[in-house]
């Protein structure tokens, strides 16, 4: 790790441009969700690339932020049960959006307006919120995201 980096617990992958950071405890379905997202980017010819899996390098360039790997996990996605698997990735990329795995048994149906993820001090990434179980992971994100940036 270098000088201006935090290593934090999550999985960044990137998709079309657009950076996602899955955030959440152990066992919430990050990894898988990103790999998800990954294959159905791969079904729809979208470019993609996992980021990091497990912990992501957060570093601030210009005003935006950037994630990478730590050396001794680049390129590979740990699937549970299944093991650790090599898929593409890119050395780091830029990242937009938080993305936050529910659980079926939590309350909330609807996420708050304009929620954001605290990253680091005085940085915040707009959350994006997907069911853990959701089938098509990246469409659903999409859709959230084609209609946040609409209410701009």
């Amino acid at each position: 790790m270098s000088a201006g980096q935090t290593n934090i617990h999550g999985t960044a992958i990137t998709v079309d441009g657009t950076g996602l950071l899955f955030l959440g405890p152990s066992g919430s379905g990050k990894s898988a969700l990103a790999f998800d997202c990954l294959a159905e980017a791969q079904l729809a010819n979208l470019s993609h690339a996992l980021i990091s899996d497990d912990r992501v390098l957060i570093s601030l360039e210009e005003g935006k932020v950037f994630g990478s790997s730590p050396e001794t996990i680049r390129g590979l996605i740990e699937l549970r049960y299944s093991g650790i698997v090599s898929v593409d990735h890119v050395a780091n990329a830029e990242l937009h959006y938080a993305v936050l795995p529910v659980q079926s048994d939590e309350a909330q149906r609807l996420p708050p307006d304009e929620e954001h993820f605290d990253l680091l001090d005085g940085v915040r990434l707009p959350v994006v919120r997907v069911p853990s179980w959701s089938r098509f992971p990246l469409s659903l994100i999409f859709a959230r995201l084609r209609h946040l940036n609409d209410k701009r």
